[in-house]
C-alpha cells in the first residue's frame, strides 16, 4: 500500500506544473423548441478539451488558454453545431448558448432517434443496464428499490430499511456479484456505507453487468457486477433532502461542490442520515404467543427490536479540470451504523430482545485522472481507500420474550431466563472485529487510433482483522484469531471498431490472485505454552472473456459476450461473522464459471409521438465449486441460527431469458415491462432439479405520467405506478413425490404494488414527493419466513441551489 501512494505521489508530483490564468465559456444548450438538452458534449475542437451539460442543459468550460477556437456542440439524434470564437485578455468570461435543430433517420415511416449515453453502453456488446437515478433522489426510494425494478435483477432483504439485502443476477447471488462504488469493492466501505444507506442523490449512475463483467473494473464475479458511479460534477450547486414516513423512518442527505473558476480548487462534500424503527406488522407459523402451560397461538404481532441507524459522509478537496489533472482530490469517508437484530437465520418463535450490532468506518481517500498523460491518447486513473473500520456484537440480555414484545413465562408464573444468559445460544458477547482495509483501483489506457485501445487495470484489496471479547477473561482474548485477506486483480483489454463503426469488440483476460491467512492461537500437545497455528493459502486463477455488437442497421444491434469466470470467498465466507451469525470455513475453494449472453436491442423506433425499445438477452451459465448456504434446510433447521458458507458439491447450470418493452408517447408517457425466467438446475440424489432458495420467474412493470403546468405555470407533476411479480420458489430440495410438509419450505407467489407522484414547482429547484410502498399490504418475503414490511407511506422535499 505505501509504495502504491508513493508512485502515485510521485505521478501526481511530476505531472503537477503550474498553469496561467485562463478564461471560461459557459452557456445553455437547447432544443429548437427551447427544451434543454441534457448530456450534450461540448468540445472546442482540435483539444481535449470539453464538457457535457447538466440537467437544465447548462454547461461551463474553464481554465483555458488564450487563442482562436471552433466550439463544438453534439447532441445524439440532434444537428451538431459550432461557433467560432478567440479567447484574448480581454474575454475571461465568454457567454455563448447553442440551439439544436432534430436529426433524425426515416425508415419507412418509422423515425430511429440517436443514441443516448446509456443505449451506447448497452449496445457495446455486454448485458448490461445502465440506470439513472436524478428521478430517483427526488423520490422515496432506496437504490435498492431502483436495482430491484431492473431486468435480470432481483434484490432479497431480510426486512426493512437497513436489512441485509442479497443482490442476484440471473439467478446468482450473494458474493458472485460483485458491488462497486467508482471501481473500489463496497466491501472496504463496510456495512455501514452500503447500498441500503447511500442515498441516490449521491450517485451519478448504476452499472449493472451480467455473466461478463468488462476488464476496467478487474472484478473477481461469477455472477456480474453493479458498479455505483458517484457524482463527479464540479458544478457550484447543493441539494438537500428531507424523508418521513411509516414505521418512523427519518432519511435527510445534503451535498454540494464548490470550485474556484481560476485555480481550479474544489471542495465537495456529501453527508446522510437514516433511522427507521422498522416496527412493521408480522404474521406466520412462527409468530405466536407462548402462554405459560406451553400453547401456542397464532397472532399478528410489531418488530420490537429491530431499529436501525446509519450516518455518513464523504469529503473531498483538491483541484478539477486544470490542465495538468482533470481531478486530483483526497478526502475522508466516515460513516456509523447501529442495527437492531431481531432474531437469527430463520424467523423464530422466540425472538430476540437486546441483541444489536454497531458498525463505523473511517477512510481516507484518494482520486487522481489525467487524460492525454505525457502523449495524447494515454489515461490514468487512480481511485484509493485505506483505513479502519470495526464491528461489535452486543449480546447480553438473558431475558426470554415472545412476540407480543413481553417477558415469557413459565409453568411456575416467573420469567423465564435463557441458562447460556444471551440472546444467541452461543453465550453472552461483546465481540469486536476491528479492520484494517485498503483498497487501490489503477487503470492506464492507450487510444492508439479512432478504432483501436488497449487498457490495463489493476485492483488490490486488502483486509488485516483481529476479534476480541469483553466477555471473555484476558487469557481466552489472548486465544483470538486474527485474519488476513488480501487480492490481486489484473486484466487486460483490447477494443476494436471496425466496418465503419458498425462491429464492436473488447477482448480481455484477467488475472487473479488471494492470499489467506489465519493464526490461531493454541496450548502445544502437552499443554505447557502456547503457539500459533498457522493457516496459510495463495491460489492464482487465470479467466477471459470477449463482448461484441454488431450493427445491422440503425434499428438493430446484435450483441454477444462470454467469459470464463473466477469468483474467490470473501472475507466473511473464509473467517464468518458473529454478527451475522455466519461460521468460518478456512478452506472454502474459489467457484468458476463458463458464462454467455446472446442478445438483441430493437430501436428505439419511432412514429410520430410513439416511441418503442424492445431488448432481449439468452444467457448460460456453468458453474462449478458453487459457493452458498447448505442447500437442504433440514439440516439448517437443527439450528434456526447459524449458518456457515461452503463449496457446494455438484455442479449449476443457469439458463433462462431476459426480455425489457420500453414505450413512450409524447415525453408525458412512459411504460416499461420486463420479464426474466430461467433454470437453475443441479443433481440432487442422483436427480436434475432446481436449485432450491433461487426466485426462477420475476415481471416487473411501471408506468409514469408527466402533467406541465399543473396548478402553476412552468411546473409538472410525474405520477407513478409501479408493479413487481415474483413466483413461488422452494427453500429446499424435494423429499421426492407424495411428501408432506414440504409447503413449510416454499416461499410464496409475490405482488407487490407501489404508488408515487412528485411535484416540482416553477423554478425546478424545489421538489415535493410522496409515495405508498405495498398499497394492498401484502405479505412479502424474499427469505424463507422473514416477512418484509406492510403497506407504507412517505413524503420528501427536495431543495437544490445550481451555480451559486
Amino acid at each position: 500500500m505505501g509504495r502504491t501512494f508513493f508512485i502515485t505521489f510521485l505521478i501526481l508530483t511530476f505531472t503537477a506544473i503550474g498553469h496561467s490564468q485562463k478564461s471560461s465559456i459557459s452557456g445553455k444548450v437547447v432544443g429548437s423548441h427551447g427544451q434543454p438538452l441534457p448530456w450534450a458534449t461540448v468540445l472546442l475542437k482540435g483539444t481535449s478539451i470539453g464538457v457535457q451539460t447538466d440537467e437544465s442543459g447548462q454547461y461551463e468550460i474553464q481554465n483555458i488558454p488564450n487563442g482562436p477556437y471552433t466550439v463544438g456542440v453534439s447532441y445524439i439524434g440532434y444537428r451538431a453545431i459550432s461557433k467560432k470564437i478567440v479567447i484574448g485578455d480581454k474575454e475571461k468570461k465568454v457567454h455563448m448558448d447553442f440551439v439544436l435543430s432534430e436529426n433524425t433517420e426515416h425508415l419507412e415511416g418509422v423515425t430511429v432517434n440517436g443514441k443516448t449515453l446509456e443505449t451506447e453502453k448497452e449496445t457495446a456488446g455486454f448485458a448490461v443496464n445502465a440506470l439513472k437515478t436524478e428521478e430517483a433522489g427526488l423520490r422515496n426510494i432506496q437504490t435498492n428499490e431502483l436495482l430491484n425494478t431492473t431486468v435480470g435483477v432481483k434484490i432479497r432483504q431480510n426486512g426493512g430499511l437497513g436489512s441485509n439485502a442479497q443482490y442476484s443476477l440471473n439467478g446468482l447471488s450473494g458474493r458472485s456479484v460483485s458491488i462497486f462504488i467508482d471501481g473500489i469493492p463496497i466491501s472496504v466501505y463496510g456495512s455501514s456505507f452500503s447500498l441500503n444507506s447511500i442515498p441516490p442523490s449521491m450517485i451519478k449512475n448504476i452499472e449493472v453487468y451480467k455473466g461478463v463483467v468488462p476488464g476496467h473494473l478487474s472484478s473477481d464475479a461469477v455472477g456480474g457486477a453493479i458498479n455505483i458511479v458517484l457524482h463527479k460534477s464540479t458544478k457550484n450547486n447543493l441539494n438537500a433532502s428531507v424523508s418521513y414516513g411509516s414505521f418512523n423512518t427519518l432519511q435527510t442527505n445534503l451535498n454540494g461542490a464548490y470550485r474556484f473558476q481560476k485555480s481550479g480548487f474544489t471542495v465537495k462534500s456529501s453527508v446522510f442520515h437514516n433511522y427507521s424503527d422498522n416496527d412493521y406488522k408480522i404474521s406466520g407459523k412462527t409468530i405466536v404467543d407462548i402462554a405459560p402451560n406451553g400453547v401456542e397461538t397464532p397472532i399478528v404481532a410489531r418488530r420490537f427490536n429491530d431499529a436501525y441507524r446509519s450516518t455518513g459522509g464523504m469529503a473531498q478537496i483538491g483541484f478539477t479540470n486544470v490542465n495538468w489533472a482533470e481531478q486530483l482530490l483526497i478526502g475522508v469517508t466516515a460513516s456509523d451504523e447501529y442495527n437492531e437484530v431481531q432474531h437469527g437465520t430463520f424467523v423464530t418463535k422466540l425472538p430476540y430482545k437486546g441483541r444489536f450490532l454497531e458498525s463505523d468506518a473511517l477512510l481516507g481517500n484518494l482520486t487522481y485522472q489525467k487524460k492525454n498523460l505525457f502523449t495524447k491518447g494515454l489515461d490514468l486513473n487512480i481511485n484509493g481507500v485505506y483505513g479502519k473500520r470495526n464491528r461489535k456484537i452486543n449480546d447480553t440480555v438473558a431475558q426470554a420474550y415472545s412476540w407480543t414484545g413481553e417477558r415469557l413465562v413459565g409453568f411456575d408464573g416467573e420469567y423465564i431466563d435463557y441458562i447460556w444468559d444471551s440472546q444467541n445460544e452461543n453465550g453472552p458477547t461483546l465481540a469486536k472485529i476491528e479492520r484494517k482495509v485498503s483498497s487501490v483501483r489503477s487503470g492506464l489506457s492507450y487510444t492508439i487510433n479512432n478504432n483501436h485501445k488497449v487498457l490495463l487495470n489493476h485492483v488490490y484489496s486488502g483486509v488485516d482483522r483481529e476479534d476480541s471479547d469483553e466477555m471473555i477473561s484476558l487469557l481466552e482474548n489472548t486465544f483470538q484469531q486474527t485474519s488476513d485477506l488480501y487480492k490481486n486483480i489484473s486484466s487486460l483489454s483490447y477494443e476494436l471498431k471496425a466496418f465503419k463503426e458498425k462491429f464492436k469488440t473488447n477482448a480481455f483476460v484477467k488475472y487473479y490472485q488471494q492470499k489467506v491467512k489465519n493464526t490461531q492461537p493454541v496450548f502445544n500437545d502437552d499443554n505447557t505454552e502456547v503457539i500459533d497455528e498457522v493457516y496459510e493459502s495463495n491460489v492464482d486463477y487465470t479467466g477471459y472473456g470477449f463482448a461484441a455488437s454488431y450493427i445491422i442497421s440503425p434499428s438493430v444491434t446484435l450483441l454477444t459476450s462470454a467469459e470464463k469466470a473466477i469468483r474467490l470467498p470473501s472475507e466473511n465466507e473464509v473467517f464468518g461473522d458473529a454478527g451475522d451469525n455466519l461460521l468460518p470455513n478456512l478452506t472454502i475453494q474459489p467457484e468458476t464459471s463458463n458464462n454467455l449472453n446472446i442478445g438483441f436491442r430493437l430501436g428505439e423506433f419511432n412514429l410520430k409521438k410513439h416511441g418503442i425499445t424492445l431488448a432481449a438477452n439468452f444467457f448460460a451459465r456453468n458453474i462449478e465449486n458453487r459457493i452458498g448456504l447448505p442447500a437442504n434446510a433440514d439440516g439448517l433447521r437443527e439450528s434456526d441460527e447459524f449458518v456457515q458458507y461452503t463449496n457446494l458439491e455438484n455442479t449449476a447450470e443457469s439458463k433462462g431469458i431476459e426480455a425489457e418493452l420500453k414505450y413512450t408517447y409524447n415525453n408525458i408517457l412512459g411504460f416499461n415491462f420486463n420479464i426474466t425466467h430461467m433454470d437453475l438446475t443441479t443433481v440432487n440424489s442422483g436427480v436434475e432439479t432446481n436449485v432450491p432458495n433461487v426466485p426462477l420467474s420475476t415481471m416487473n412493470a411501471g408506468l409514469r405520467y408527466t402533467i406541465n403546468n399543473f396548478i402553476q405555470s412552468k411546473s409538472l407533476i410525474n405520477l407513478f405506478y409501479n408493479i413487481y411479480y415474483t413466483d413461488e420458489f422452494a427453500f429446499k430440495f424435494a423429499a421426492g413425490t407424495n411428501t408432506t410438509g414440504e409447503d413449510e419450505f416454499l416461499i410464496p407467489q409475490q405482488i407487490s404494488h407501489d404508488f408515487g407522484l412528485s411535484y416540482t414547482f416553477p423554478k425546478k429547484n424545489f421538489v415535493f414527493s410522496f409515495d405508498i410502498k405495498n398499497i394492498f399490504d401484502q405479505d412479502i418475503y424474499d427469505n424463507l419466513s422473514v416477512q418484509k414490511p406492510g403497506r407504507a407511506f412517505y413524503f420528501k422535499l427536495n431543495y437544490t441551489i445550481n451555480n451559486f
